[in-house]
């Protein structure tokens, strides 16, 4: 039976924090996302990525899979694309600053593959 030789995927989970005031625009936005943000996402290494809500809150759950996180992020800090949409982006989160760099990663400790 052949091994499987691709690399596996890390996992990677993050928090950040809306403006409870903003969340309904921040989610509009969401609806139409730059079709140019999204190949850069993917030309990135950035796969099953899925961004979640509490809305009580604010609270916004991120969790991607990547072949390594942190090439991945100095890959679209690299783009221009995505300096723009962080300009955009700041105004709706609590740190206003850029959502990628106040992000707070996750430590996975249990996976049931």
């Amino acid at each position: 039976m052949p091994q499987n030789t691709q690399p596996q995927r890390e996992r990677v989970c993050f928090l950040m924090h809306l403006k409870p005031e903003r969340i309904d625009d921040y989610l509009a936005v969401h609806e139409h996302v730059w079709p140019e943000m999204l190949e850069a996402l993917s030309a990135a290494g950035w796969h099953n990525y899925s961004l979640f809500l509490r809305a009580e809150d604010g609270l916004v759950v991120g969790y991607l899979e990547t072949d390594d996180y942190e090439r991945a992020q100095r890959e679209m800090a690299a783009t221009v694309v995505n300096a723009r949409w962080q300009a955009t982006m700041a105004e709706y989160f609590a740190s206003e600053s850029n959502p990628d760099a106040a992000s707070e990663r996750l430590t996975e400790y249990f996976h049931l593959a």
